[in-house]
């Protein structure tokens, strides 16, 4: 069935990074404690929401055939909780279409940014207060809530504690994955300590000193990773060979991150990983700023 309305929205829904994470617990349902310091980039998926005749779901670009269009899928899960939570009539069937440029389940949060930018689109569709959507988010998945504010944060809990850093710096960044998909349960399964130190605060707001900063901070889940997908290594290794001022790898992987001084060296140094693996994901981007402001980047 075709559109009935203009398309309205075209939104952008950004690759999430985890400069640090550290795991500092377990509650008793399972879901793990976190502390982490996040950041999204320029690069990202895009969604597209309208009216329709009928409910409509596509999904295009480079990572599409690996993703699911059927309900599993977190976008459809996204409306149809969203709609849930209305008064009956309150909605009107959409179209909504995902252009999916980030690789999947590669530890940043593509899929939950999406969901976060179709909840986002559909208030707006919809024409109904965005205040509903960080509990909704949260029942989607606990990466939801910090997505739906793609500005740099402190997250804790289990994902639900989000406080902005207004005063944080643009990056300039370099994502590397080797095309290996990373199952969250997985590499949280293997993780030996439940109960580690947290992050210190404050936050640091210039660059150097932020990297000076993130070396005295973890990511949990990298050992973990490690073991599973030992060419993760390699993916830190090939950035670490660029010179860069910090590398990490982001979430549970297998998506590893390098930080640059400028959008030149970045850009250099995605090229030089691109000739030497080009089988690989790779992509230099800026990440935007407490401000909110852009930068330079993809």
């Amino acid at each position: 069935m075709s559109l009935i309305a203009p398309v309205i929205d075209l939104d952008r829904a950004p690759a999430k990074i985890n400069l640090a994470l550290h795991v500092v617990g377990q509650r008793e349902d399972g879901y793990h404690l976190l502390e982490s310091l996040v950041v999204f980039t320029r690069f990202a998926d895009r969604v597209t929401v309208g009216r329709a005749e009928a409910d409509q779901f596509a999904v295009t670009g480079p990572y599409a055939s690996a993703i699911p269009t059927d309900e599993g899928n977190l976008v459809l899960k996204a409306r149809d909780a969203l709609r849930a939570a209305l008064p009956q009539g309150a909605d009107f069937p959409v179209s909504i279409s995902l252009e999916k440029n980030l690789p999947p389940a590669s530890g940043i949060g593509g899929g939950s940014s999406d969901a976060a930018t179709t909840l986002k689109g559909l208030t707006r569709l919809w024409e109904i207060d965005e205040a509903l959507l960080p509990e909704i988010g949260l029942s989607l998945g606990a990466d939801v809530p910090m997505c739906l504010s793609p500005h740099p944060a402190l997250v804790s809990g289990i994902g639900e504690k989000v406080e902005r850093l207004p005063g944080f710096p643009p990056l300039f960044v370099v994502l590397v994955n080797p095309g290996v998909e990373m199952p969250t349960p997985a590499v949280f399964s293997r993780l030996g300590k439940k109960n580690n130190p947290g992050l210190e605060r404050p936050v640091p707001g210039g660059c150097e000193a932020l990297y000076a900063w993130l070396g005295e901070t973890r990511n949990d889940l990298e050992a973990p990773a490690l073991e599973l997908a030992p060419v993760i290594g390699e993916t830190l290794e090939a950035l670490r060979s660029t010179q860069p001022f910090f590398v990490r790898m982001s979430g549970s992987g297998a998506t590893c991150f390098a930080l640059y001084g400028t959008s030149r060296e970045a850009e250099a140094a995605a090229a030089h990983i691109r000739r030497v693996r080009p089988d690989w994901f790779v992509m230099a981007t800026g990440s935007f700023a407490g401000s909110g402001e852009e930068h330079g980047g993809n």
